[in-house]
């Protein structure tokens, strides 16, 4: 196995770790026994937990952006399209990448919840926070501006933030309160939310 799988598998492990436990039961030694290695393994990847931990945070979040990017081109597609149903359901399951609908993704999104809220005291995953929320914000702004193509820029701001605090509460709710909100209430809490970004009849008549 090569460096950056066994890097990757490592950063799993740490995912696993706090799903079932929290962040602060992640040491070297208790990742190394997670992914069946010796903690001198561990140690020959990463020099100390603080290097393991900004690595896991920014694999999370390159993982969530990747997925994101490769949904992004449906959305465009269905836009040009002027299809609306389809448009939704690819603007949905663009959005469902943020949510815990699953093992890996409820792994890795609670290892990105848990990492943005240790953050706040610390530099090396506070950097990763920022690069990781912009990166996502970008996408979510690609997507409202297809709901709103003649939205003015703070408008289109205002509203990816909206829609990126929403995703926030889902995934955290959804992580918590999983037996009741699974993936079909958090769909028709996404849908709700898109219908609400079409400009209604009444807007669109008082721009012309």
């Amino acid at each position: 196995m090569n460096a950056a799988a066994r890097r990757s598998d490592v950063a799993d492990a740490v995912f696993r770790i706090i799903a079932t436990d929290g962040l602060a039961r992640v040491s070297l030694r208790e990742v190394a026994a997670e992914a069946s290695l010796v903690v001198g393994s561990v140690r020959h990847y990463f020099k100390d937990s603080a290097e393991l931990l900004e690595y896991a945070f920014a694999t999370a979040d390159d993982r969530l952006e990747g997925r994101l990017s490769a949904r992004l081109p449906a959305v465009h597609e269905a836009a040009d399209s002027g299809d609306e149903e389809a448009l939704t359901e690819a603007s949905l399951l663009l959005l469902a990448e943020f949510l815990p609908l699953d093992g890996n993704s409820a792994a890795e999104c609670s290892a990105r919840t848990e990492f943005r809220l240790a953050s706040r005291g610390n530099a090396g995953l506070q950097a990763e926070a920022e690069r990781g929320y912009r990166a996502a914000a970008a996408v979510v702004g690609q997507l409202i501006q297809v709901f709103r193509p003649d939205g003015e820029l703070e408008e289109l701001v205002v509203e990816a933030e909206r829609l990126m605090s929403l995703l926030d509460g889902l995934s955290l709710h959804a992580l918590v309160h999983s037996q009741w909100l699974d993936a079909a209430m958090c769909r028709n809490v996404l849908t709700a939310h898109l219908k609400s970004l079409a400009p209604s009849p009444h807007s669109e008549a008082a721009s012309h």
